[in-house]
């Protein structure tokens, strides 16, 4: 007779012990709403976290938008410039710059854009159509141009600025 019921009890069917329904889906029911409390908890923290971080970026970009000049800060074009490249020989490129500078710091400014324009010619009849392709040659360029503006005006011209600058 023991042999019988231990068939019994394997071929039987499977109950969890001491469970039943109910506590099962109860349990289904606690986890569910833990879960919704989490979810929401991460929800409101994580819009908090980017609300924040937009007004960060917004703040930001007011203060880069903000003027890097002083109220005597004026702005001068410089002549035309035109020469041909150094290689190949029978390109020709046109560039239009402005300078900024201080008006109290530099007295004669007609005379400094004037040197400027002419440095600027001679060091473009340097470069070849390789060199200024391109924006990291359009870049290479401007950082060039405004180290010799620099260099030439003894550090008074704050900026030169390239308007308009073409190749043939």
């Amino acid at each position: 007779m023991a042999r019988s019921d231990e068939t019994a009890l394997l071929t039987g069917p499977i109950r969890a012990p001491g469970g039943s329904t109910a506590v099962w889906l109860g349990a289904m029911v606690t986890l569910t709403l833990v879960a919704i409390a989490v979810g929401s908890a991460l929800g409101l923290h994580v819009a908090g976290t980017v609300k924040k971080s937009m007004e960060n970026s917004a703040q930001e970009r007011v203060s880069r938008s903000a003027p890097n000049y002083g109220g005597d800060t004026q702005l001068r074009d410089l002549p035309p410039i035109i020469a041909n490249l150094a290689e190949p020989a029978e390109a020709w490129v046109r560039l239009q710059a402005s300078i900024v500078f201080d008006a109290k710091a530099l007295l004669k400014p007609e005379v400094v854009a004037g040197q400027i324009a002419e440095d600027i010619l001679g060091f473009m009849r340097t470069l070849s159509i390789a060199q200024i392709g391109g924006a990291s040659g359009l870049q290479h360029l401007r950082e060039d141009l405004n180290e010799r503006a620099a260099i030439r005006s003894e550090g008074r011209v704050r900026e030169l600025i390239i308007q308009a600058l073409v190749v043939q």
